[in-house]
Formats: C-alpha cells, structure tokens, sequence
C-alpha cells in the first residue's frame, strides 16, 4: 500500500486539476450541474489534502460525492476513495547521471519535489527573474511574513498597491515588531549597530499606514498590518493561495543573501506549500494588529 494513492489523487493529475484552484474550478464547473446551490461549497485546502491523502476513514459528505461523481462520471465515489491500485510512477533516472545521484535515487526511491518549480541562491538572483510586478499586478490576494518586507513595500510602487486595493486585492502583512526583542537579535546577529533593521521596519510600516488612511473604507479593510515578536526564520510570500516564496534566515547573514526557493501549490503531489501555507497562518493567528 506504500506505493499506492487514491484514485482520485491519479486522475487528478492525469487531467492536470491538481491546484487547488484548478480544483476548485473544476468543481464549480460540476456543482452547476447537480445543484447551482452548491457552487463554490468546495472543500477547504486542508479537507482536500486529507482527501488526497486517503485519511478519510470513509466517504465525505454526499453531496460531494454528487459532485465528485460528475466531475468523474464513469467512477463511483466509493472508485474515487479506493487505492488506484497501481504503483506511483518513479522519477526518471536520467541514464547518463553521475553514480552518486543514481545511489541516491535508488535509495529513495518515492523522492519527489512535486510543488518547487525554482531555487536561487540569493534574493537578487531571485528578484532577476520574478520582478515584483509579474508576481502582483494581476494578484487578488497576497500574504507576506517576515522581517521588514520591502518587496512589498520598497520595491513596489505605492501608486500600484493602491490600486491593487481599490480594485479589491486582499493584503495581509505581518512585520518583524520593531518595537520588539527579537528585531533587536536579529540586527545584532547581522552585525547592525545603529538600529538599521528597526529603523527599516518602522518606516515600512508608515508607509503602508499612510497608504491605508488614503483609501476608501471599502478598499481599507482589506489591507490588513500586523507584527510579531520571535525568532524570526522564514520570510514568506504566498500569492493568491498558488505561489509561495520563501526564504530561510541564515545565521549571520542577510536576508538579501539567503537562498529563496519558489513553490507552485499543487495540491495532488506531496509538496511544500501546505507546509509553508500553514506556518503563515499559524504566525498570522499569533501576531497582533500595528
């Protein structure tokens, strides 16, 4: 059974459905046609992960079911919550590959990084390839947690974040406290001496406060400033519940030279971006307003 998954987690991928909003959209597309009350009654990120991962001891609610079942219609619901029964393709070895990645991959053999779709060595490497406005201008929704926040807030213009917000863009940002101890560690791990990060942060967050009082109420509440006090170890951007960037916070080091690793959720595979999806929330649930 190791080796085995569901076969609705198979057939997923085999139609490329395995986002979580490709999905949710193809689920909507099924609900209209057993019941158009049951458009956008989708399961959530985290039913769909058990779904996927066959911990349901057994079916979910019917009318899922009705609606799985005509997303599939040659399979039953009872079909889609059965192991496939096949084995999980294996990933490729390439035949010219160096001895030791073959041992590697020989040793384990369910490696797989499904959902990273890119790793730089530094932020500038990264910000060379996804300029802040591919990531933003078309975005509905954005999270970011971490320390100071300037590719939101330095490197993108004021005029477009408002925009952004005035045609309905959530925003939740959740800043390092530059009132607290743990900014204050970090800059002496980093070797600043004059309140650099602080001083940083502070105005970051001004920034966004002013830009907050110029908006219409509407368009206010979905921009959203909080601040935390811990050991600071990710930076995390998530954009519209499909894309994540994160970066680790290196001992002694800037964040400017860590590595940044670039996640696309895909909700059928065993990846990363839960993972990461949950740490902001958890820390979002933790932190306090500005």
């Amino acid at each position: 059974m190791a080796d085995q998954q569901i076969l609705l987690k198979t057939l997923l991928q085999q139609r490329h459905w395995q986002t979580y909003k490709t999905f949710c959209k193809e689920y909507d597309k099924a609900a209209k046609q057993v019941d158009s009350t049951l458009q956008g009654k989708w399961p959530s990120r985290a039913q769909l992960h058990r779904w996927l991962a066959g911990e349901l001891k057994g079916l979910p609610y019917s009318d899922h079911c009705r609606v799985l079942e005509t997303m599939f219609p040659d399979r039953t619901a009872e079909e889609l919550f059965s192991p496939n029964g096949g084995k999980v393709p294996a990933p490729r070895i390439d035949a010219e590959s160096p001895r030791s990645a073959g041992h590697v991959n020989e040793a384990c053999p369910t490696l797989q990084m499904a959902d990273v779709t890119a790793v730089f060595s530094s932020r500038s490497a990264f910000a060379s390839a996804y300029s802040p406005s591919a990531l933003f201008d078309t975005a509905k929704e954005i999270n970011a947690a971490g320390l100071s926040l300037n590719v939101l807030c330095q490197s993108y213009p004021d005029h477009r974040l408002k925009g952004l917000l005035e045609n309905g863009t959530r925003i939740r940002c959740l800043f390092l406290d530059p009132k607290g101890t743990a900014i204050r560690a970090r800059e002496d791990e980093e070797g600043y001496e004059d309140g650099t990060l602080t001083t940083l942060t502070a105005l970051n967050i001004s920034m966004l406060t002013r830009l907050k009082a110029r908006l219409a109420p509407e368009a206010a509440e979905l921009l959203e400033l909080r601040v935390y006090d811990e050991t600071i170890r990710f930076n995390i951007l998530i954009v519209d519940g499909a894309t994540c960037v994160v970066q680790p916070y290196l001992p002694q080091a800037r964040g400017v030279d860590s590595p940044t690793i670039v996640i696309n959720d895909n909700t059928a595979a065993d990846g990363l971006f839960p993972v990461f999806d949950q740490v902001f929330t958890s820390m979002w649930e933790r932190s306090r307003p500005v």
